[in-house]
């Protein structure tokens, strides 16, 4: 199965992006490729299950089928019920992410499909760039100057997280990756950890395996509950800490955002402390472990 993908991040708040592309029938406000859109059978367009017909420049008509729609993960999927191309099995999805460090928007569209033998990476190309990464490009001219919807609301920590907190960084993903990924490297490059080491002496990539640190003046046990190559995440739960938390687990995930060879970076937290407590270990936890760790990153991969 084939998959086209692309990836940006665009200048706007995610509830001014969310507000302009949740409507299914409203691509030819935005992409100029599209010159009329309806939606059949007079049902609205975010009635999952309805298909949007739209007519292209050149006078193809297609039909796609709206799979679901989220508001709280700002994402849909969608079908070819009338393909555009020769393909086969498409479906489609698109999301939205809050970049919270700059109050932008990461942005994926991606598609997995069916071609032909003699069409193998055609319509990837095809897909990814000028479907996918042109609609981005439209996208970014149609939200200068727009305004966040009255009344937007915003989910604080995406739970079942106390803390989810993002941004990009200037650097190739699998670089970022190659980094962040040892799980016994932190102490190399935060630098307010010290004395990092795998109790053991067993391998950083070592499911299980515990890495012991200090923190500040703080002494710390944490372990490695999963790692993932192919997402590019792991998590971890604190087994030893003198901060006045419970059940603590964090991790952090990479995109790719591929317009631009950067990266898209989400850092988690949950942890049970009392309310008093939180006042401090949030922000703490969010500036000063989370962000912290991807802007040093960023400025060691840099140079």
């Amino acid at each position: 199965m084939a998959r086209a993908y692309a990836s940006t991040i665009l200048d706007a708040p995610i509830e001014t992006v969310w507000a302009t592309i949740r409507d299914f029938n409203g691509l030819p406000s935005w992409h100029p490729a599209i010159t009329r859109s309806e939606i059949e059978d007079g049902l609205d367009s975010d009635v999952v299950g309805c298909i949007r017909r739209f007519w292209l420049g050149d006078g193809t008509m297609v039909r796609e089928r709206l799979l679901s729609l989220d508001d709280r993960n700002t994402s849909f999927t969608y079908n070819f019920e009338t393909p555009a191309f020769p393909v086969t099995n498409y479906v489609a999805r698109v999301r939205l992410m809050p970049v919270t460090a700059t109050d932008k928007t990461f942005a994926e569209w991606e598609a997995n499909f069916d071609e032909a033998p003699e069409d193998a990476g055609k319509y990837v190309d095809i897909i990814s760039n000028g479907v996918f990464q042109g609609g981005w490009d439209a996208l970014k001219q149609a939200l200068v100057g727009r305004e966040k919807p009255a009344g937007a609301t915003r989910w604080a920590g995406f739970p079942p997280n106390k803390v989810w907190c993002s941004t990009q960084i200037e650097a190739p993903v699998d670089a970022v990756w190659g980094m962040i990924r040892d799980f016994a490297g932190m102490g190399g490059w935060h630098d307010a950890i010290t004395k990092m080491h795998m109790q053991g002496g067993v391998r950083p990539d070592k499911v299980a395996g515990v890495r012991d640190f200090i923190f500040g003046d703080g002494h710390l046990n944490e372990k490695l509950l999963h790692l993932d190559d192919a997402e590019r995440s792991f998590s971890y739960c604190i087994t030893k800490c003198d901060l006045p938390w419970m059940h603590y687990v964090s991790g952090p995930r990479l995109w790719p955002v591929t317009d631009g060879n950067t990266s898209f970076g989400v850092w988690t937290g949950d942890w049970v402390a009392s309310p008093l407590d939180d006042v401090t270990l949030i922000p703490m936890a969010t500036n000063e472990v989370y962000l912290k760790a991807f802007h040093t990153v960023q400025t060691r991969l840099r140079g």
